[in-house]
């Protein structure tokens, strides 16, 4: 069964915070492969993660 795009961002999502069961990474990698938006949200959630620990990281090194 195929991934809506709501349930592959929610997977996307928690796959920032956990690791995913084999299931569910052949079903997210099946909807992303053929999905350039959720790709694209994926990748926007990547990097708003990175961007948010390198600010986080900056803080604490700077004293803020």
């Amino acid at each position: 069964m195929m991934l809506t795009c709501k349930e592959t961002t929610r997977l996307v999502s928690q796959g920032l915070d956990r690791d995913l069961a084999f299931g569910e990474r052949v079903a997210l990698r099946l909807h992303l492969a053929i999905c350039v938006g959720c790709r694209r949200a994926g990748a926007q959630m990547a990097y708003l993660r990175k961007a948010v620990r390198e600010l986080a990281e900056f803080d604490l090194k700077s004293g803020f």
